[in-house]
């Protein structure tokens, strides 16, 4: 289920910077869940470092658990219903994206790395990514950097250095909330900056993409592909154009 949340403007004025979109998907299932409260705390440091600049972020929250039955339906048909094609959306949209897995018997949850399996490969191409997970135990601190980071580099993400791992002890641990503010630091400046657009802006061609995609960018119709290249005209039928062979001579 996404919910959404849109705090207090922070008295910029009319003429204020058109608000950023911040992303948090838990893959929490408990209730309370560790994985959401830690989500909550790294947003919220998040927005507070943005409203001190008068940007005030608009908050999308992805709870995994309550549409774990559209995930398994998308996995085993293809068929996104309403709910899971909103959270795509928010995700296409998105300045800034927090994500946060619990882990079980060390690795990643396996509804959290479903709804990842489901996205389309350059959905959140480039977009500025804090990456967090919790556990029960201290041993599962790799988790992040061994399994989570891959996957997000893999879909081309721009995950920020510091990530932020809580086991039961860490809760009330000055460390804890020390590296929750480098990351939210590190998440804050790049959404700043926008350089999750200008990267997306400069370099979107050069990678690959799915027609009909759900990424924002992506080319929907065939009024939106660009034939006139050599690799197209020759997948047409034609023939590959005497000067693209001339700097090889």
């Amino acid at each position: 289920m996404t919910h959404h949340r849109s705090p207090h403007q922070s008295g910029a004025g009319e003429g204020a910077a058109e608000p950023l979109s911040l992303v948090v998907v838990s893959g929490g299932t408990g209730s309370p869940s560790s994985s959401r409260l830690l989500a909550d705390r790294i947003a919220q440091k998040v927005v507070d470092l943005l409203r001190q600049q008068g940007r005030a972020p608009t908050i999308h929250i992805i709870e995994l658990a309550p549409i774990a039955t559209s995930i398994a339906r998308a996995i085993v048909s293809g068929f996104h219903d309403e709910q899971l094609k909103a959270a795509i959306r928010d995700l296409a949209a998105a300045d800034g994206v927090i994500v946060v897995s619990p882990v079980y018997t060390a690795g990643l949850s396996g509804l959290f790395k479903s709804f990842f399996d489901i996205l389309d490969n350059d959905l959140i191409v480039a977009k500025p990514t804090v990456l967090a997970a919790t556990a029960g135990s201290a041993r599962h601190a790799l988790v992040i950097d061994g399994q989570l980071r891959p996957m997000l580099a893999f879909m081309r993400a721009l995950t920020v250095p510091t990530s932020v791992f809580a086991a039961p002890e860490d809760w009330g641990a000055s460390e804890l909330g020390e590296r929750t503010g480098r990351a939210a630091t590190e998440l804050a400046v790049l959404m700043m900056a926008g350089v999750g657009t200008t990267i997306a802006d400069r370099a979107w061609t050069g990678y690959q993409h799915r027609f009909g995609g759900d990424a924002t960018r992506a080319k929907q119709t065939a009024s939106d592909v660009d034939f006139d290249t050599p690799l197209m005209r020759l997948a047409a039928g034609g023939a590959w154009p005497q000067h693209a062979d001339s700097s090889s001579t």
